[in-house]
């Protein structure tokens, strides 16, 4: 396969994945959390993504589980680490397995520089598999008056493709990125052209980081 017919298919994936998870969002509706008579004066400091991402991601996740051949999947597998890459894996036409990363951000929130995940991790992932197609799957929430949380939409961005390359040097190493739900800044990259451009991007933090311990 050729880069240009590698992208391609990345390209065609992307737009399948993302069609099959804001359907899933469609049979999920909105989640329930708590109601109005155990939090009378609502959701207050607790209105921020990171208070429900966790049952937000566990949430997609079974339900892709348990609609695996009505979305049109061959197989959905949810990762066995809490702390990788992905979260979950799958494959559909008898494709290779694909890897998904679930993110939630609030609707209407500001756009702000973002964890995707360790570089270090990304960048084992990436050598242990040079081909592989990694997705940053990010749900838009919103907090609903009536204690719900909403699933507004789905947007998928192919890790490689992210922009806006950044290691954290002082945040655990964290590859961050304020760009990663706009397509249309997408950088279209083959994995391994991707993984020279983060290790690149991690040996800068490490340099930063040395620089700033004495070292």
């Amino acid at each position: 396969m050729t880069r240009n017919e590698q992208l391609a298919s990345v390209e065609v994936e992307r737009k399948h994945l993302e069609e099959k998870l804001n359907q899933l969002i469609k049979h999920i509706g909105n989640i329930p959390i708590a109601n109005t008579d155990i939090m009378p004066y609502g959701w207050r400091k607790a209105a921020k993504g990171r208070t429900v991402w966790r049952i937000v991601e566990e949430v997609i996740s079974q339900g892709l589980e348990s609609r695996v051949k009505q979305l049109g999947f061959d197989s959905v597998h949810t990762a066995d680490s809490e702390v990788g890459v992905f979260d979950f894996r799958f494959c559909y036409d008898g494709n290779k397995e694909s890897y998904v990363n679930i993110k939630s951000a609030v609707l209407g929130g500001r756009t702000n520089k973002d964890d995707i995940s360790k570089a270090v991790g990304l960048i084992d992932f990436y050598k242990e598999n040079p081909s592989a197609n990694l997705y940053v799957a990010t749900f838009v929430i919103s907090f609903n008056d009536d204690m719900t949380i909403g699933l507004n939409k789905c947007i998928v961005f192919p890790t490689a493709w992210i922009p806006d390359v950044y290691v954290n040097p002082s945040n655990n190493g964290n590859l961050q990125s304020s760009m990663y739900k706009n397509l249309s800044t997408a950088v279209k990259r083959t994995p391994q052209e991707f993984l020279l451009v983060l290790e690149e991007a991690n040996q800068v933090a490490l340099e930063k980081k040395k620089r700033k311990s004495g070292r």
